[in-house]
């Protein structure tokens, strides 16, 4: 790491930082070279891809975020990326930087014709990719808004006053180059110390839709299997004292009806007025009649 050796102790990489680039992807390049990125480029292997400078990256990272830093108001600075992969990473970017965002078409005029609704006029430009973004670092040529970029091997450099080679078409390079750019502005502002930041580099990690739907579909089976339905609760017949006959478990209830009842003699039938009349009434109150 030769290349660190500029960077003053506090500023150089840990291991761990190192690995994490190595893990994403962030060296690998393409199979095409681009003229103005020859310094960028530490190798090509057997297969024909380019393998980028780890060290280089690191130090223009810092440059950037440096360069970050030094614009008073955050949201003078704006991200750019019109490539898929990059959008989840630009917001997350701008939440936690405190600068703006375009995720997504950039719509021409926006730096320059002033008469359109999303007219702006930032300091600062973040670039997720020379290419795809042509038209935003062409009109910040236009108006001398100078322009940060992540570039590939590929990439072309024209009106790019930084350029971090970093591997820009792959999802968790973009995600983590991000997440290392906003941790090292918020640790120059002096937002967060340099010991571990709290926010996980997933947030910045591109997530396809169809993913998420059949991720939550296979949650939803698992848990529709995972829930089982109550047993059913079996009640034993209660057999009062005294007596061992088995009792069927609908009629477990006569014997106590039974006991409750015993030494309680039925009334009388009542006089049948149907069959006797009135006479019968008549004579059993002595013979009075009306």
């Amino acid at each position: 790491m030769s290349a660190l050796s500029s960077l003053p102790e506090i500023l150089q990489p840990k291991d761990e930082d190192i690995q994490m680039m190595l893990s994403a992807g962030v060296h690998t390049g393409t199979r095409n070279s681009d003229s103005m990125m020859t310094d960028y480029i530490w190798r090509r292997r057997n297969d024909g891809v380019h393998i980028l400078n780890i060290g280089k990256t690191w130090e223009k990272l810092v440059l950037a975020a440096r360069i970050i830093v030094a614009i008073e108001n955050p949201e003078d600075v704006i991200a750019i990326s019109a490539r898929p992969y990059g959008m989840r990473a630009v917001l997350k970017f701008a939440n936690y930087t405190g600068s703006n965002s375009i995720a997504g078409r950039f719509t021409p005029g926006t730096f320059t014709n002033q008469i359109t609704k999303q007219f702006r006029e930032p300091r600062l430009l973040v670039v997720t990719d020379p290419r795809t973004d042509s038209q935003a670092v062409k009109e910040a040529s236009y108006v001398n808004i100078p322009v940060i970029a992540l570039c590939d091997s590929d990439s072309p450099l024209q009106h790019v006053d930084v350029a971090i080679p970093a591997n820009n078409k792959g999802k968790y390079s973009i995600g983590l180059m991000y997440w290392l750019l906003a941790r090292e502005v918020l640790r120059l502002r002096g937002s967060i110390s340099r010991a571990e930041w709290e926010v996980p580099v997933d947030l910045f990690f591109h997530r396809d839709p169809e993913e998420l739907k059949k991720t939550e579909e296979e949650q939803g089976k698992t848990e529709d299997a995972a829930v089982v339905p109550p047993a059913p609760v079996e009640y034993e017949p209660e057999i009062p004292a005294g007596e061992d006959a088995p009792v069927d478990a609908g009629l477990a209830v006569a014997p106590v009806v039974a006991g409750a009842a015993a030494g309680y003699t039925a009334p009388a039938p009542a006089a049948d007025y149907a069959a006797g009349g009135w006479d019968a009434d008549a004579g059993a109150t002595g013979g009075e009649q009306w």
